[in-house]
């Protein structure tokens, strides 16, 4: 099993996406937290693998590379089982695959950010256009979710754990996804798939503490 350096911030998103996606394929990562509220990002040592400063960043053997998405894909195409359903080689499959992360970069987890982080932020009440906004990006997940299991089709793929990773982070706050019925079956069925989110779970209370007594102030 191959062992990556993984710089990262514990209990984000695109940190949990990139974990479960390394469980899927077999890779273990060498986890190196970048507290970024600390600005630990910024310290010249991390600059200098990636000047760009974002988390998370991976560290495969000399080569870089960063932004969650493009990590995901990466270790599919590496290391996965060829043609992995994760990430398939089928152009058609996977347009639909890259549109869904789009949506979750551009649309779901950008909503959500407006929403909770804006009143971190600011240490403002949330407004209701935020809210709306958000509201709207889970009613397009749960049209995508009609009639099938996961978020680009018949079959899980990396889409699944760059959103999956989004929702279980607005869940922490106690979003309710009763309203959407569609991501409330998707949401707990990919729960009970033995993936290495679960080893998160302590680092997730942690945030919803942090995020809950921020929220009420």
């Amino acid at each position: 099993m191959s062992t990556l350096d993984f710089y990262n911030m514990a209990g984000a998103p695109g940190s949990l996406a990139v974990i479960m996606t390394a469980k899927a394929v077999g890779v273990e990562l060498n986890s190196i937290n970048v507290n970024t509220t600390k600005n630990e990002h910024l310290k010249p040592e991390f600059v200098k693998i990636n000047p760009q400063r974002t988390v998370p960043t991976l560290v495969d053997n000399g080569f870089v590379v960063w932004e969650t998405r493009a990590i995901v894909v990466y270790l599919v195409e590496k290391y996965g089982k060829p043609d992995s359903s994760l990430y398939p080689k089928d152009p058609q499959i996977r347009a639909v695959i890259n549109q869904r992360m789009y949506f979750d970069m551009g649309t779901l987890y950008d909503a959500f950010d407006k929403y909770y982080f804006y009143i971190l932020r600011n240490g403002k009440e949330e407004t209701e256009e935020n809210l709306e906004k958000l509201n709207a990006a889970f009613k397009l997940l749960n049209t995508f979710l009609e009639g099938q299991d996961y978020v680009a089709g018949s079959q899980m793929s990396v889409a699944d754990f760059v959103i999956f990773a989004t929702v279980l982070v607005i869940r922490v706050v106690d979003f309710d996804l009763k309203e959407f019925p569609n991501v409330d079956r998707w949401f707990t069925n990919v729960q009970n798939v033995p993936l290495a989110w679960a080893q998160d779970l302590r680092v997730l209370c942690d945030v919803k503490k942090f995020l809950c007594s921020n929220l009420k102030k």
